[in-house]
């Protein structure tokens, strides 16, 4: 166990973190949150709610020579009525971009989310405490990169040396924004999420606006990319618009334009690059809502199933086909005044071939595999020779 006197305690302040927009003040310590506080006043849903707080490509950022590092956390135990156990949010640490550990909070705060009812029941748990040592005695770049689906509070941060910011290094900074894929489901280790991957092939700092159920076109989100420094931005839109059964094509094109508007007054040159949806067979062809197949439930494996008739495309309904000629040709129009603004077909990111190969497990988010599949071809698609360019080819 530590003692006072051989190790130092570092107060976890904002010049330490990395990918978060706002650190909250608990009773507990501090909380990492990917959208400012003015966002999240306008949140309309819990799931949104939760989704920001959870820190998908948040990390812990330092220069220290300790070999030992210690981190207090409360971490938020997802509990899902009528499904199998989660596992444990992984924390990641990286010297110098190597990863060296890997830890798990086994305790902590609960959240039991009960689908059919639509509630969510919180009950409060302990610290844990978690310890990476072994580490090089040399002066070193250290990350811990927090769990992308577990909100975590930072209580303590303790090293066997003292700690100091660590420089940005003068790398870009990528703003993704997307749905719950960029925000990492199915991922099974923060840095594995598809936009950690694209972002470390890339060379860049990720800022992950990657939001479970949440890439819904909200004025808030293209608010908070707007007022956030970036210098290569992307929004993928589509999968959320489509399950939600959020709104008709009429609507669905002033959205889109509204969104790139917003963005824009805050980055009006910077590469802008819309992603269309990756292909997801269930709702290709029919729209939403996306429900929980009922059958699947108490099993080893949920499943989704999408709801809609496709009979109503014909009238506005959304579907993803629907929604990638749409994007296709907003872009198109507008890149003759905005020769910044890209246009990525999600299908040559995950398309018939990948889904083959590597079907979707739940029928809706990829797998570990297929996200490093989907970093790699973002990577090579945008960052080596592509929009973004931080690469040669």
């Amino acid at each position: 166990m530590h003692t006072e006197h051989d190790w130092t305690t570092t107060p976890v302040t904002a010049d330490l973190l990395r990918g978060a927009l706002d650190l909250e003040h608990t009773g507990r310590g501090v909380l990492p949150h990917r959208l400012p506080a003015a966002a999240r006043a306008q949140i309309p849903d819990g799931q949104l709610a939760m989704a920001e707080s959870q820190p998908s490509g948040v990390r812990l950022v330092f220069r220290t020579r300790a070999t030992d590092v210690e981190l207090d956390v409360v971490a938020t135990k997802r509990v899902y009525a009528g499904v199998p156990p989660r596992p444990d949010g992984v924390y990641e640490l990286l010297v110098d971009g190597r990863p060296m550990g890997r830890a798990v909070a086994t305790e902590g705060d609960t959240l039991t989310i009960d689908m059919a009812a639509g509630t969510m029941e919180p009950r409060p748990g302990p610290v844990a405490t978690l310890r990476f040592d072994g580490l090089p005695g040399d002066e070193k770049d250290v990350e811990i990169w927090l769990p992308h689906d577990e909100t975590t509070q930072l209580v303590a941060l303790r090293t066997n040396a003292p700690v100091g910011a660590t420089p940005s290094g003068g790398r870009k900074v990528w703003l993704h924004h997307g749905s719950s894929i960029s925000h990492g489901s199915n991922a099974t280790t923060p840095t594995g999420t598809w936009p950690a991957v694209a972002a470390a092939l890339g060379g860049v700092e990720l800022v992950n606006l990657g939001f479970g159920g949440g890439a819904l076109l909200d004025p808030f989100t293209a608010r908070a990319m707007r007022d956030t420094p970036a210098d290569l931005i992307s929004v993928k839109i589509g999968i959320n618009i489509v399950n939600a059964d959020l709104m008709r094509l009429r609507a669905f094109g002033p959205a889109v334009h509204g969104f790139l508007d917003t963005v824009r007054e805050g980055h009006p040159t910077a590469p802008l690059l819309v992603v269309s949806p990756l292909l997801c067979p269930i709702h290709e062809t029919t729209p939403g809502p996306c429900a929980v197949d009922p059958a699947s439930l108490g099993g080893g494996q949920v499943r989704f199933v999408a709801t809609g008739d496709p009979a109503e495309t014909a009238a506005g309904k959304l579907t993803l086909t629907v929604i990638r000629d749409e994007l296709a040709r907003i872009v198109k129009e507008r890149a003759a005044t905005d020769p910044n603004l890209h246009h990525l077909n999600g299908l040559d990111l995950y398309g018939e071939a990948d889904h083959a190969e590597l079907p979707l497990p739940d029928s809706l988010h990829p797998d570990a595999a297929t996200h490093r599949r989907i970093g790699e071809r973002f990577a090579e698609l945008a960052f080596t020779g592509g929009p973004f360019g931080t690469k040669e080819s």
